[in-house]
């Protein structure tokens, strides 16, 4: 038999005009260092971008000021026609608004060619949510002492009991926990920070894990899959979640930790980290929390984004009037 063919390598994306990426290049670290976007934001303005400009180079658009608005138009007509979600169309032509904004400020060009391209609009969907049976069952789907297991159960209550972001949840530091593990202060979109109380279970599982589990952590390193060995050292990582590895938890781990416990706790549908966020502001407002005070708690810089999580209060609504009312 002949040998098998190899697997043929994707090609490597054609090279950028220096004009695209000088521009883009420009326009991040503007935005990385005065408006102190995070990582995963900039790299999404990134994606959008230099797709466009690759885009453009079968346009003979070589620099960004060649593109006038019947361009732009056209290539927002080609991500829809490639199947591209709304969201990731408004998304896209967010990107090009601070490009051709960014580059008329610094005096490249005259005009803005998206002044005139209206916003597509987008339906406002309902995040998922788990009802509190649900997250009960979640947060108890991490029982014992292993090391991983305190550590999985500390970071899912955390996560319900402040409504952090994943990321927010995993940048924490020993120091931004308050010493009588009342308070934690998280850092938010922008660098910004705030405090946010936890519950007394949460308190408990981050005491259990921090002076058990943590520690354990942090004195290992894996020499192989589900092994370990002793360290020379303790690893000095501030970060409070940690690897088996002791080194921070990465973003794609601690997902792929919640789908596990979401499977074990028997859940069906998908449960990630940020339904625990949706779930805790659901449940604030349900038990009677005001608005302003969730949108403090989650960080959220214009109260319009925490009002998404009005529904409950409406949907509660209209159950009592089906229920009581004589012509319902």
């Amino acid at each position: 038999m002949p040998p098998p063919s190899p697997a043929k390598r994707p090609k490597d994306p054609a090279p950028l005009p220096p004009g695209q990426l000088t521009a883009i290049e420009d326009l991040l670290d503007t935005l990385r260092v005065e408006a102190g976007l995070t990582r995963n934001t900039l790299s999404a303005y990134r994606r959008d971008l230099e797709g466009f400009a690759r885009w453009g180079l079968g346009c003979n658009l070589k620099r960004p000021g060649d593109a006038g608005p019947e361009d732009l138009v056209d290539y927002l007509g080609h991500l829809r026609a490639r199947g591209s979600a709304p969201a990731t169309i408004a998304r896209a032509l967010v990107s090009l608004r601070l490009l051709y904004r960014f580059l008329v400020s610094e005096g490249e060009l005259k005009s803005d060619p998206t002044t005139r391209i209206p916003s597509p609009k987008l339906r406002r969907h309902l995040p998922g949510v788990l009802d509190p049976k649900e997250v009960d069952d979640l947060l108890a789907s991490c029982p014992g002492d292993d090391p991983l297991m305190q550590r999985d159960r500390a970071l899912l209550e955390l996560l319900y009991a402040t409504g952090a972001r994943i990321s927010e949840a995993l940048t924490l530091r020993s120091e931004g926990i308050e010493r009588e593990f009342e308070v934690v202060r998280l850092t938010g979109k922008g660098g910004k920070t705030r405090l946010v109380p936890l519950g007394g279970r949460a308190q408990e599982a981050l005491k259990n894990y921090l002076s058990g589990g943590r520690r354990h952590l942090a004195g290992e390193t894996a020499t192989g899959e589900g092994s370990t060995a002793p360290a020379k050292g303790p690893l000095r990582v501030p970060e409070v979640f940690l690897s088996r590895t002791g080194r921070p938890l990465t973003r794609a781990a601690a997902w792929h930790r919640v789908r596990q416990a979401a499977l074990r706790a028997g859940l069906k549908g998908a449960v990630y980290p940020h339904a625990l966020r949706h779930s805790f502001a659901t449940h604030m407002l349900a038990g009677g929390a005001d608005l302003r005070s969730v949108q403090e708690l989650l960080g959220h810089a214009s109260i319009r984004t925490t009002e998404i999580y009005t529904h409950v209060d409406a949907e509660g609504v209209h159950a009592l009037h089906r229920l009581y009312h004589p012509r319902a």
